[in-house]
């Protein structure tokens, strides 16, 4: 491709992903295909001479586009917001052209400089505290996912623990670490990865709002502190996958504390609220943590991946992390003026992520994040009400942000016959979970595109779905 065609196929490409967005509630927002149809589609066998672009983007359109699940549909009600935005997008693609490989200050000073200024801005804007911000002991990185945020917390935990003993000598400590029931499956990934072992990992139970109990916590760590274990690590969640239910900050914090236990915090979807003062109660306590994450690349505009990761003591992340070989030296480094990121993160090589951070947080402002969430809080709120007009439906769960936990008055079979029905319309795509060992349905509102008529359509489709499903008579809309 020359620089002619590259030309104008971007502009081609700009206008079909723009005409994409903006209707892209066309299409069915799950694929009708079954497993193994797209690829029995393609050659068997890769090109042996060059193919004009034309025709690939034509197979694009004709074999890859009828298998996508459309993320950024307004119907897309599942799992949890996968956002882009037009801002987001440019800066992706300026971050593709430039081909930043960011691993250290000197292999592109911009790239690091404005990866720590803008996560400095996240601090500001989120009110966290102090000392995740760089300016203090601490700072911040981004990551691809939340879950590597995690695996680095846990590494950093396991370390200080040991003093170094287990990176230097590869023996690894009896250590044990703690998560609610509810916590995600990426806290026993990580405790795996660390080589520490799922039977290490202690499942605390919930309250009767699904968070952590501390007093359960408590006694965990004591019983195996009693039993020549060391404990060492505790996450505690601000917005479950399953419920968004949100753990006790403060009391975790200070049992933390007391028995000096690494404080991770994970809140991937709903950290972003905090954009609001006044959903900033879900982080009281977080001044007690060593660690916090959440992601952008959801509820922000952000398009994946871009995971925010704070540390209170980046000194420990390092210690952890840093293997230095003679090729990577440098006077920058070596001066102790910079941040070197490769020491922050599990791989060496790094995107140039922090461009499509900063043109959103630029694009939209404080204000423009604020109403995006409060809109979407309020549309929450509003398909609650609904489910308590409507005697056929329950809630399975406290409702706090934007998710909604629900299902028919009926046995777990008739709620999975129901889920099916709705998703199988193409109108809409919810998933499930199980809610104290049933099965439940998740509405999660998050697309910077939902609008209220479009979850007043979600609403009149579920009571269509539960009439035919139910033989009872459809209630009007109130």
């Amino acid at each position: 491709m020359k620089p002619d065609d590259f030309r104008a196929w971007g502009y081609r490409l700009v206008d079909w992903i723009a005409e994409y967005l903006e209707h892209v509630e066309r299409y069915p927002v799950l694929p009708a295909v079954q497993p193994g149809d797209i690829r029995a589609q393609l050659p068997r066998e890769p090109p042996q001479h060059p193919e004009p672009f034309d025709q690939i983007f034509a197979d694009f359109q004709k074999y890859i586009l009828p298998g996508i699940t459309h993320w950024q549909s307004p119907n897309f009600f599942a799992f949890f917001p996968a956002n882009n935005s037009y801002p987001s997008i440019l800066g992706e693609l300026l971050a593709a052209g430039l081909g930043v490989q960011g691993m250290l200050w000197q292999t592109s000073p911009a790239c690091t400089e404005l990866e720590t200024h803008v996560l400095d801005w996240l601090v500001d804007l989120l009110g966290l505290p102090e000392k995740f911000a760089s300016r203090s002991t601490g700072g911040g990185v981004i990551q691809d996912t939340a879950s590597s945020a995690t695996l680095c917390a846990v590494l950093a935990a396991r370390e200080q623990a040991s003093r170094g003993f287990s990176n230097a000598n590869g023996v690894v400590p009896r250590f044990t670490a703690y998560a609610s029931t509810e916590a995600h499956s990426s806290v026993e990934k990580a405790w795996r990865i660390a080589g520490l072992g799922s039977a290490a990992l202690r499942r605390i139970p919930v309250d009767d709002r699904l968070a952590l109990r501390p007093e359960a916590l408590e006694a965990a760590i004591r019983t195996d502190r009693q039993a020549g274990w060391i404990p060492c690590f505790v996450c505690a969640t601000v917005g479950t996958t399953s419920t968004l239910a949100h753990d006790p900050l403060r009391p975790i914090g200070e049992i933390a504390r007391r028995y000096g236990l690494w404080l991770h915090v994970d809140a991937a979807m709903a950290g972003t609220a905090a954009i609001w003062p006044e959903f900033r109660y879900l982080h009281d306590g977080l001044e007690l943590a060593d660690s916090y994450c959440f992601n952008p690349h959801k509820w922000m505009g952000v398009n994946l991946d871009c995971d925010c990761f704070f540390v209170a003591d980046r000194q420990a992340l390092i210690r952890a992390l840093s293997v230095l070989p003679e090729y990577l030296r440098n006077p920058a480094s070596e001066s102790g003026q910079v941040i070197d990121y490769r020491d922050w993160q599990i791989p060496l090589g790094r995107r140039f992520r922090a461009l499509k951070l900063w043109f959103v947080l630029r694009s939209f402002g404080a204000e423009g994040l604020r109403t995006l969430v409060r809109r979407h809080v309020a549309l929450a709120r509003l398909f609650t009400d609904w489910l308590a007009s409507d005697p056929r439906f329950e809630l399975a769960a406290p409702v706090s942000l934007n998710l909604v936990c629900f299902r028919l008055r009926a046995d777990d079979a008739t709620n999975q016959t129901f889920l099916h029905r709705l998703n199988a319309s193409g109108r809409l795509y919810l998933t499930h979970t199980r809610v104290r060992e049933r099965f439940t349905l998740r509405l999660c509102i998050g697309n910077l595109r939902t609008q209220e008529h479009h979850l007043r359509a979600a609403w009149q489709l579920l009571q269509q779905t539960a009439d035919q499903l139910l033989s009872s008579p459809p209630r009007s809309l109130q």
